[in-house]
């Protein structure tokens, strides 16, 4: 007969991403989650396969989060200018307060090159940023909040990528006057 798990496996899952967001894939290991999670070898593979798995999960955890904070961020407000600036400035905001922590995808993109179950995660990620922003665009175009010149699509992968890239700088601790620099002038891609 088996036994019944004894542990929680969304909270074990939780600890885990907090764990690989502070040391990443490759400085995390086994025994790095064994003893942050308090489980046995055999518990861990029964609840989540591989250290591999393990991490793939945590990024669908994370994207799955961060994806609904973007989306409620986007159709929460009445003008794309204040959502776009509210998304950014949190972003920004975030990896002031914690310049070590930066972006789990953005960790993920530069070093699990090698996974590609991760690799494909980052992917999902990175497009699914792009299909929330791009909705709000086409949205706001609709309400004449963006000029009919500009392309929905084209305007979210941009900001998708300079998402990514203002999570990377924010990593590199250059400093609000630089990341608010930046900011003004992807704004100015609205106008």
């Amino acid at each position: 007969m088996a036994r019944t798990r004894e542990f929680d496996v969304d909270k074990a899952t939780d600890r885990a991403m907090d764990l690989f967001w502070r040391r990443g894939y490759a400085e995390t290991s086994l025994q790095d989650l064994l003893q942050e999670l308090s489980i046995g070898s055999g518990s861990f593979y029964a609840a989540f396969g591989s250290k591999e798995q393990l991490y793939v999960r945590c990024l669908e955890r994370y994207t799955s989060l961060q994806g609904s904070d973007l989306q409620e961020t986007l159709d929460g407000t009445t003008g794309i200018r204040p959502a776009v600036r509210k998304v950014l400035t949190s972003m920004i905001e975030a990896d002031l307060a914690e310049p070590t922590r930066g972006c789990l995808v953005v960790s993920a993109s530069t070093q699990c090159g090698e996974q590609p179950s991760a690799a494909d995660r980052v992917t999902i990620a990175v497009r699914q940023v792009e299909s929330f922003l791009a909705g709000a665009l086409e949205q706001a175009q609709a309400r004449g909040e963006l000029s009919p010149d500009k392309d929905p699509r084209e305007l979210a992968r941009f900001l998708t990528t300079f998402i990514q890239g203002i999570r990377i700088v924010g990593q590199a601790r250059t400093g609000r006057e630089f990341a608010e620099d930046a900011l003004s002038v992807a704004m100015r891609a609205l106008d």
